[in-house]
């Protein structure tokens, strides 16, 4: 059994009522809206954090692209129901974008669009 400190405690239970990881999503555009479930957005996590794709959710990002385009491109990249992902690395300034290992590669991704990407930690 882990014992966190009290303030990481909270941090935690609050991450799950809100389906985000605490602290600021650095880089990020506007908020997205939060997760049902016990999910979380995959822009939100953070470097080393590893995860298991559970969906897209296209409508929560403002994007220039045509309704379904995004979804096609995340699919054509491996980012399928059941993909293992890991943040590898944050760039600088802004910590976007972000270095996203899917299975067995690895590709750059901005952000604000990874936050379309639903997942549950791994």
């Amino acid at each position: 059994m882990t014992l966190l400190p009290p303030s990481s405690a909270d941090a935690t239970t609050s991450s799950v009522t809100t389906g985000r990881l605490p602290g600021p999503a650095p880089g990020g555009t506007a908020d997205p809206p939060p997760v049902r479930d016990s999910g979380y957005r995959l822009g939100a996590l953070r470097k080393g954090q590893r995860a298991v794709v559970t969906g897209l959710d296209e409508t929560a990002i403002s994007t220039p692209l045509p309704p379904g385009e995004l979804e096609r491109r995340m699919i054509e990249m491996g980012l399928i129901e059941g993909a293992r992902v890991e943040i590898l690395h944050e760039g600088f300034p802004g910590a976007d974008p972000l270095a996203v290992r899917i299975d067995d590669h690895t590709l750059a991704l901005r952000r604000a669009e990874a936050h379309a990407i639903l997942v549950t930690l791994a």
